[in-house]
């Protein structure tokens, strides 16, 4: 199947970007390469971009659509370790850098990598096929206790509790095997009041799943605010999330790391001596218009928050 993924928010993401024709800039999620390409446009033959990516689909997909530039480099890793990344490449510092999280338009519509609830596939949800652990060994492995707080705190899924409890009991029998096995569990624990709401019953167990086989919360805090500090002075971290749970972390280590001052009101200067690694661009996250939404659907969750490095 060929790599299509949609690029939210693209022109948002450049302008929030300001991109600089001779600078360094980082694409922690590659994808099918659309935002890369619209940032390779605007940079010199002495500008740079590195391309990042855990999944080999992407990394040959986007090598493809992007094998019109020379000054494009692309890294099979996960975007957590940037900072170990760009010492490797030599790269003491970059100007922006780009991370649309979640998974992509092709991981949901290619039935084969099992991450999508409307088509029959192994369990798998791996964003990089070579990693050990796979939503079978979620389904199959873990405690119904570790189960129904994964369900509750990655999904938030009400009936957590019977889901999992129901998983269990399945699997003593036999072992939950493909996608459309797991949604015909996951309904049978469902209340009908449930199964008729206008939400897919599967898509919240299915999120919580897809996160905790590729650590996608874990690593999340630890990755922005290495990101923040690999930035140049005046280059800055432009950030796509999906759902609440990435876009509260993202809020709140932005907040962290542009500190704030903890003196009285009343002290003439400051003495906190609190530390600040930039400024927060936009307060409120960046939307999709509806011009958008018409058309591309899964953009209505997007929201994009953008850091600015401030070095004093």
């Amino acid at each position: 199947m060929e790599f299509k993924h949609k690029s939210v928010l693209l022109n948002e993401c450049i302008e929030g970007l300001n991109i600089k024709k001779e600078g360094i800039y980082v694409d922690g999620t590659l994808g099918g390469g659309g935002h890369s390409y619209e940032i390779l446009r605007k940079l010199s033959p002495n500008g740079r971009l590195i391309g990042i990516d855990r999944d080999k689909d992407a990394l040959n997909a986007a090598s493809k659509k992007l094998n019109e530039f020379n000054n494009f480099t692309t890294v099979h890793d996960n975007h957590a370790n940037i900072l170990e990344i760009l010492k490797n490449l030599g790269i003491q510092g970059v100007d922006g850098i780009l991370l649309d999280l979640g998974v992509s338009s092709y991981q949901l519509d290619e039935a084969s990598r099992g991450f999508s609830y409307m088509n029959d596939a192994p369990l798998d949800m791996r964003m990089n096929r070579e990693d050990k652990i796979s939503a079978y060994e979620v389904v199959n492995n873990y405690s119904e206790e570790k189960l129904s707080r994964i369900f509750f705190d990655y999904g938030e899924e009400r009936y957590s509790k019977s889901i999992a409890k129901k998983i269990c009991k399945v699997r003593e029998e036999n072992k939950i095997s493909t996608t459309l096995e797991l949604v015909e569990v996951i309904k049978s624990a469902m209340p009908g009041s449930a199964l008729n709401e206008k939400q897919h019953p599967a898509k919240r167990v299915f999120q919580a799943i897809r996160i905790e086989v590729n650590e996608e919360l874990t690593k999340l805090k630890q990755a922005v605010e290495d990101s923040i500090k690999a930035l140049n002075n005046g280059g800055r971290l432009a950030i796509i999330t999906f759902h609440s749970l990435e876009d509260k972390i993202v809020k709140h280590t932005y907040e962290d790391m542009q500190g704030r001052c903890t003196c009285p009101k009343d002290f003439p200067v400051c003495v906190c001596n609190y530390i600040s690694y930039g400024r927060i661009v936009n307060k409120k996250p960046i939307i999709s218009n509806e011009e958008e939404l018409k058309e591309n659907p899964r953009a209505r969750s997007a929201k994009l928050r953008i850091f600015e490095r401030i070095i004093k």
